[in-house]
């Protein structure tokens, strides 16, 4: 016995009706987390290593307090990216991904090694090639990274001093 084309149809728009029923359900009962943004170990490397290429000239010629203040930037871009909204946080971490994982930063970066062992030249000739790149996609990975870190550093007072920045006005305080 043959199946009408009119029943194939109607089983067709139940069992239709019938996912997209429990697909709901099923997202109402188990919904996920919102994404936290990690900067993990390979990332915050990334992070110590492109942090002084993009604040050459601006950090303290003192080694120690140069440390310090790029230890306080860096916690600063973990700051400021935990206040962005959850799907940019993702995209945030999606770019500490691609800079972690060996093969794609040696492609991306021209960087060979870990970024433990990656000379300030090295990440300034990336940097400027990625602000310069034809493709939009890392020209805004660039500026991502350029913005986070600069923002970062002239929040904090330390960064002040070198511009001239006296400080918000003491009544606003």
């Amino acid at each position: 016995m043959g199946t009408s084309r009119r029943t194939f149809l109607q089983a067709g728009g139940l069992a239709a009706i019938l996912l997209a029923g429990g697909g709901a359900w099923y997202r109402t009962t188990h919904s996920a987390p919102p994404h936290r943004f990690e900067l993990d170990g390979e990332a915050r490397a990334a992070l110590h290593a492109i942090a002084p290429a993009i604040l050459a000239g601006a950090l303290p010629p003192d080694q120690a307090r140069s440390r310090q203040a790029l230890a306080a930037a860096i916690e600063g871009v973990h700051a400021a990216i935990l206040g962005l909204p959850p799907a940019t946080q993702k995209e945030v971490q999606d770019l500490f991904g691609l800079l972690s994982l060996a093969p794609a930063r040696r492609v991306l970066t021209g960087i060979p090694g870990g970024w433990e062992n990656a000379r300030p030249e090295q990440v300034s000739a990336f940097l400027q090639d990625w602000r310069l790149h034809r493709l939009g996609l890392l020209r805004t990975a660039y500026h991502a990274l350029h913005d986070l870190v600069l923002g970062a550093w002239y929040a904090q007072p330390a960064g002040w001093e070198a511009i001239g920045y006296p400080g918000p006005m003491k009544e606003l305080a």
